[in-house]
């Protein structure tokens, strides 16, 4: 039996849970207060909604799944990213009669089975928004604020906003014909993946990471250049949005995102950052995917940010997520009657949502102390048969070396905050 974590897993252990807590609150406030709200969709779904809903052509799709059959016979793939659930979720709960826009935002865990990475699990943890029913730029503006908040709330640096059109299906569609015809005379050129694109995706190939493909497409023409009079307007929009909350942004045409069902708006964040230079996240706006998988017409947009790579990041420009303060009480007992008393104790000042802790190993009345020291209790007290019989106990405050004597039964109330010692 192999004793270790499968490959492109991680386990997140309890002395560094406490910076994933800190972004996590961080990122529902942030959700909380532009009037999103939380939805939870399964780790599983058919695989039909993801090659519909993420795209055939996709490298996800072709390459990365968790693909398996159920019990039943039945093809189930474990989510790789959280767009097509939550839309299959909008359709399948009729969200669609409810008052728009429908704004969304979920904490899920996603699978892909891809070349490991820095910063890149094959299990790997998302925070993600969507927003539905809005098809202008102000939604898009939106959703790309919410992750600038994000970042300087955290203190991030040298973080670049990217931005790019890449149209809708008719103005596109007469774009790919020109791309494809421009790259015809030497697609032998490019590596196989892009070779292989160019049947089925071409504008994949801007997304290539190989040098020597992205030499070749340097020449290549601009979807922005052949956008229609509607895509452009809402490209200005964008902008324009954008400039007004002061949000600086550069133009990347070759931004085209890994998703089949993007359309106009497409983004990334990308790091400056020495070191972790690269995307951190990105999203764009789905005006035909909730049709296509059987819902009524209804834009959409939102984001995916890889939570793994955001908390990279933030070690890597040293910034420091606070610790939480240690445990707040720890009763060192002296004897089985002053145990068992410790006992109920505990529960008790626990009920009132203060955190207490009492020997479970047995220690003598040293070692008790000392563990208390090394778990960073606030405060210590030692309780014996006297101590239960008086009513009355002394309280150490860990760091200070102050002593406080009070009853047994202001405990709470001077741990709450009161300073009543009897």
């Amino acid at each position: 039996m192999k004793l270790q974590a499968p490959k492109g897993t991680k386990d997140i252990l309890p002395d560094e849970i406490y910076k994933w807590h800190y972004v996590e609150k961080l990122f529902r406030d942030i959700c909380n207060a532009y009037g999103y709200k939380e939805i939870r969709i399964p780790v599983f779904e058919y695989t039909e909604l993801f090659q519909r809903g993420v795209g055939d052509s996709t490298d996800i799709v072709q390459k990365e799944m968790y693909t398996f059959n159920d019990k039943g016979g039945r093809s189930i793939t474990l989510r790789p990213e959280g767009t097509a659930g939550t839309v299959r979720a909008y359709i399948e709960h009729g969200m669609a009669s409810l008052p728009h826009p429908i704004k969304l935002f979920y904490e899920i865990t996603a699978y892909r089975y891809e070349k490991m990475q820095k910063g890149r699990y094959r299990e790997h943890n998302q925070f993600g928004v969507e927003i539905f029913g809005s098809k202008g730029p102000s939604s898009d503006v939106e959703v790309i604020s919410i992750l600038d908040l994000l970042f300087k709330k955290l203190g991030l640096k040298d973080i670049e906003l990217n931005i790019n059109s890449i149209g809708c299906p008719a103005c596109r569609g007469k774009f790919i014909e020109k791309f494809r015809q421009h790259l015809e005379s030497k697609i032998h050129m490019f590596c196989e993946t892009c070779r292989t694109r160019y049947e089925r995706n071409p504008l994949r190939i801007l997304d290539c990471k190989e040098e020597k493909c992205k030499e070749l497409v340097a020449d290549a023409p601009s979807v922005l250049d052949n956008l229609c009079g509607e895509c452009r307007e809402h490209f200005e929009g964008l902008k324009k949005g954008l400039e007004n909350l002061g949000i600086n942004y550069n133009i990347d045409k070759n931004i085209v995102r890994g998703q089949d069902y993007y359309t106009k708006t497409v983004f990334e964040f990308v790091s400056k950052n020495v070191g972790t230079q690269g995307t951190i996240c990105g999203g764009g706006r789905y005006d035909g995917l909730v049709e296509y998988c059987g819902g009524s017409p209804t834009p959409g947009m939102g984001f995916g940010l890889g939570v793994e790579r955001l908390l990279m990041e933030t070690e890597s420009q040293g910034i420091v997520i606070p610790r939480p303060e240690g445990t707040d009480l720890y009763i060192a007992t002296v004897g089985d009657i002053a145990d068992k008393f410790a006992d109920k104790l505990v529960y008790i000042i626990r009920a009132e949502g203060i955190s207490a802790e009492k020997d479970h190993m047995g220690r003598s009345l040293k070692a008790q102390l000392k563990y208390a020291d090394k778990i960073e209790c606030k405060y210590s007290a030692v309780i014996g048969e006297n101590e239960i019989k008086n009513n009355k106990i002394i309280l150490r405050n860990m760091k200070t070396g102050e002593q406080t004597e009070m009853k047994i039964d202001c405990l709470v109330e001077f741990l709450k905050g009161g300073r009543s010692n009897g």
